[in-house]
């Protein structure tokens, strides 16, 4: 059994309806399980049929995330032999208590508190400061509006790191994402999937101060300095929630396209403004070397096209040989839900954000209720317009 679900029955005579996946099931053990059922009056099978390879299991409701809690694939407390921190035993102990905390957070909880040491701060603060001084120059609009608004509401400053909570609380504010914190890196499914709740999964712990300008995994200053700023961009918001709802459900192949499309727009996109590049990849807005260099003559800028970038291979411990570039977010968005339709699913999803949960479209009642709140939305759009009309004539 690979998941079961719970919710209120629409049939009157009973009280809940559960479903039950089975993966590489034996047959005979299913029907006999059902009739096991069946037999002690337990419940009333609606359907018993076999789904081959139809999808893998997703999250449908904002807990069902609490399952990734200790599914990091490396890193968080285990570090590797040519880490920079690997043989400082301070370090290493500091990591696992932080990393304890990610892995015991659950929905709904207060975001673990980081009392940060002064070593630490300072160098979050070495960081900081080098890679602000870039920004003006090389980080695209939509970062450098926000990133002053970081500093008034949220602590940015090279004195002292925020705090997952009150960032989240903002970001929330901005677009409706909020932080999760994790323990290490997750999976491409796992991570993508909670991109269609506007949630981002953000370690809490610090690269090692002998080397702040080098990191081999995201850490505080990726997440903090690279991912959140853009997060507060409703279009980059909408495009980056686009990539997770495309994920849920998708087969092991499309997951991997949609990796690739995901590492090169989130994490090291470019974005034309006028005649010139900018940046607005994480990866990119947090490091400063290549900051500098994917905007020089050094590496290829390429037109954003989705069915390119999801199969161009990519260096992960080296600089980029290639970048895409697109002409903004909301083309950027328009051009990977094209892109979707080529990918292997039969049925759409939305996310409901007043229930925190996924709706899976593909009954003709789903079909009906989609349809009656696209039709509200015209009408309230019309009035608006009628409105706007009337106030400028």
């Amino acid at each position: 059994m690979t998941h079961i679900e719970s919710r209120p029955s629409t049939n009157t005579e009973w009280d809940y309806d559960f479903s039950i996946d089975f993966e590489n099931a034996n047959e005979e053990n299913v029907k006999a399980f059902t009739a096991a059922v069946q037999t002690e009056k337990l419940a009333n099978i609606i359907s018993n049929q076999a789904v081959e390879n139809e999808h893998k299991w997703f999250p449908r409701r904002m807990r069902d995330l609490d399952s990734f809690a200790e599914k990091v694939l490396e890193f968080g407390e285990e570090l590797d032999a040519d880490h920079p921190g690997f043989k400082d035993p301070v370090y290493r102990k500091r990591r696992q208590a932080i990393t304890l905390a990610a892995k015991k957070y659950r929905t709904g909880q207060p975001l673990p508190h980081v009392d940060y040491t002064e070593e630490e701060i300072k160098t979050w603060g070495t960081v900081y400061k080098k890679l602000t001084t870039l920004y003006k120059t090389h980080a695209c609009k939509q970062h450098n509006y926000v990133f002053p608004l970081l500093e008034q509401n949220c602590g940015y400053s090279p004195d002292s790191i925020p705090q997952l909570a009150v960032v989240s609380e903002f970001l929330q504010d901005c677009t409706g994402w909020q932080l999760r914190p994790v323990m290490g890196l997750l999976s491409s499914r796992d991570f993508l999937n909670a991109f269609a709740f506007r949630v981002f999964h953000s370690t809490q712990y610090i690269r090692h101060h002998s080397k702040p300008y080098y990191t081999p995994e995201p850490d505080v200053c990726h997440e903090l300095l690279g991912h959140v700023p853009l997060f507060c961009d409703p279009e980059f918001a909408a495009f980056s929630q686009y990539i997770g709802l495309a994920s849920l459900g998708a087969s092991d192949e499309d997951i991997e396209k949609l990796a690739t499309l995901y590492w090169f727009t989130i994490e090291f996109g470019l974005c034309r403004e006028g005649d010139k590049v900018k940046a607005y990849g994480a990866g990119l807005l947090s490091s400063f070397g290549e900051l500098e260099y994917c905007l020089s003559d050094k590496p290829e800028h390429v037109d954003f096209d989705p069915q390119t970038v999801s199969g161009t291979k990519y260096p992960i411990t080296e600089y980029q040989e290639r970048y895409f570039v697109c002409k903004s977010f909301e083309d950027a968005k328009k051009k990977l839900r094209e892109y979707a339709k080529s990918l292997k699913r039969p049925f759409e999803v939305k996310y409901n954000p007043y229930t925190q949960r996924v709706e899976v479209i593909n009954t003709k009642e789903q079909l009906t209720s989609l349809a009656g709140s696209i039709s509200a939305d015209m009408e309230l759009l019309k009035n608006a317009i009628a409105v706007w009309d009337g106030k400028n004539m």
